[in-house]
């Protein structure tokens, strides 16, 4: 007769255990979504149980807001980094569309669409949604601002500019999610309607469209 040992979970610290559960929470957020972050799964890949995840987070719709503020939070951080090494307002804001529209940031995208449906019944989610949404148009607005003030954009209303293009730039990508086709080469429409909007040159906001622009007028001069 032979008997099966559960295996007990090594000891860690309060710490270590806290921040043990938040990993396996973001992880099962990224592959499977936020609806499926559950105590019981995320009990499951931490290999404990599910009253010990309940002890470090008795509150699943806040562990829910708190790893939906994780992921976007540090995309936000991410790419306001990369705005910041370039040389100016209109190069800071064609990288900013084009590595918003690459395709390489689906499964954020992902988050923050599920994350507005999630919301509507979990407040503490939608707190955080709002609060994300802000610090992005931020970034956004920064960028319009800056341009303005160096003569690179012409237009008066840096605050719904910034909200615009984030509008366009998350209904493009939830399109993307789906590979609904109905709209081809979503970047470069994008770039288009946004040079119009901040009053750039066009082909401006596309790749390479300073390094253009500026051969365009070295031609003419």
């Amino acid at each position: 007769m032979s008997s099966t040992i559960q295996k007990r979970a090594a000891r860690k610290t309060p710490a270590e255990r806290a921040a043990e559960i938040a990993e396996a929470a973001k992880e099962i957020a990224l592959e499977q979504g936020l609806s499926a972050i559950t105590l019981r799964n995320v009990a499951a890949r931490v290999g404990v149980a599910s009253g010990l995840v309940a002890h470090y987070q008795p509150n699943a719709e806040a562990l829910v807001a708190g790893i939906f503020s994780t992921i976007v939070a540090a995309e936000t951080e991410e790419v306001a980094g990369l705005l910041e090494k370039q040389p100016s307002p209109l190069e800071q804001l064609g990288m900013l569309l084009e590595t918003l529209m690459d395709g390489s940031r689906l499964d954020v995208t992902a988050i923050w669409v599920e994350a507005w449906t999630l919301g509507r019944r979990n407040e503490a989610l939608a707190a955080c949604v709002r609060e994300q949404m802000d610090a992005w148009q931020a970034v956004v607005q920064r960028v319009v601002e800056a341009g303005i003030d160096a003569g690179e954009f012409d237009t008066f209303d840096a605050p719904s500019v910034a909200w615009q293009i984030l509008g366009m730039v998350d209904g493009l990508n939830a399109q993307a999610l789906v590979r609904w086709d109905g709209v081809s080469d979503r970047g470069t429409h994008l770039a288009r309607a946004v040079e119009g909007m901040v009053g750039a040159a066009r082909g401006s906001l596309l790749p390479g469209g300073v390094q253009h622009i500026g051969r365009i007028s070295s031609s003419d001069s």
